[in-house]
């Protein structure tokens, strides 16, 4: 595994880390003993970077990872969380440093240290990132001592070029896959110039560029593919990338051609993302522990082929950028 700087902090990570909202929840039943298997087997393969939230799970998340981090022992990863969604209602009059501090202060219970690494506001509404006084009131608890490093999740780029303009902000999330490519352009280079930390989030567009989802695929209930397929919940960007689901099996079929013989889909569609050099971490999420030792292998596939880089802009192009490319 792959390890490298994260931005201009003094923090060392895989290229592939672990994405812990499935832990959590919103993505079916997983029990907690898979959740635990699912950590322990990413770390075991050499990820050092994890991300979470404070309301996947309600913390449910956070706790397994404190539990996990503390059996082990040892060197710690990286552990990166979120803030701002535990807000009803969600709007930027919400974002105050007082109200910031109070999900930061549950999250260093949660996650049982001193000290957070990294926090991100959790895609905020976009007005947030055009008040200074947001990432001021970060600014004076990271002087505090509560905070080591903060970033942003967005869900735009727009939203992505406006908060690498405070300093402050060493890392930004943003949804990165085959079927979400906008990011590669003005943005990647922005942050490359400023040396900001990028995470790419929904790498396998909600499970889409496994391969393994069809039209007779049931989704449970509780699974934000079910009941946030429209953005019934929140952004409809998370789910499926914002890819209508009969128009991304389509495209699907398209990128099977295109996946080596010897490589998964999901390992494929990872290293696609690898393939860009701005990318600091990718975050897949799993459910068990194969799919977590599954994804830390991405890492080992060779580069892709310029002419396999390039007809996979073809099928994005052809099929998925007219719903999406304008959009987010």
């Amino acid at each position: 595994m792959r390890q490298h700087s994260f931005g201009r902090t003094e923090f060392t990570v895989s290229d592939i880390g672990f994405g812990a909202w499935q832990i959590g929840g919103s993505w079916g039943e997983v029990p907690e003993a898979d959740g635990r298997a699912a950590l322990n087997a990413a770390l075991d393969a050499g990820v050092t970077f994890i991300d979470t939230a404070d309301v996947y799970g309600d913390g449910r998340s956070e706790r397994i990872i404190a539990d996990v981090l503390k059996a082990r022992g040892g060197k710690r990863p990286m552990v990166a969380t979120k803030a701002g969604r535990r807000l009803n209602p969600h709007v930027a009059d919400g974002y105050t440093r007082a109200n910031l501090e109070a999900f930061i202060d549950r999250s260093l219970a949660n996650l049982g240290v001193e000290r957070l690494d990294l926090v991100q506001l959790h895609c905020p509404p976009t007005e947030v990132y055009y008040r200074p006084e947001v990432f001021e009131g970060l600014e004076e608890i990271r002087r505090a001592g509560k905070i080591a490093h903060y970033g942003v999740s967005v869900e735009k780029v727009e939203e992505a070029l406006k908060a690498i303009e405070y300093p402050g902000v060493v890392s930004v999330q943003i949804i990165f896959n085959m079927f979400r490519q906008r990011p590669a352009g003005l943005f990647f280079a922005e942050a490359k110039r400023r040396n900001v930390a990028i995470i790419a989030r929904v790498p396998l567009a909600s499970g889409l560029l496994s391969g393994k989802i069809t039209t007779a695929t049931q989704f449970a209930a509780e699974d934000h593919r079910n009941f946030n397929r429209h953005g019934e919940a929140f952004d409809v960007g998370e789910t499926f990338a914002g890819v209508p689901l009969e128009t991304g099996l389509e495209a699907v079929e398209a990128v099977r051609e295109l996946v080596p013989a010897d490589a998964t889909m999901a390992a494929f569609a990872l290293r696609w993302i690898l393939m860009h050099d701005a990318v600091t971490v990718v975050i897949p999420g799993a459910r068990n522990a194969a799919q977590a030792k599954a994804n830390a292998a991405a890492s080992d596939l060779p580069a892709l082929p310029a002419d396999v880089m390039a007809a996979a802009r073809s099928v994005y192009d052809r099929l998925i950028a007219p719903h999406v490319h304008q959009r987010w």
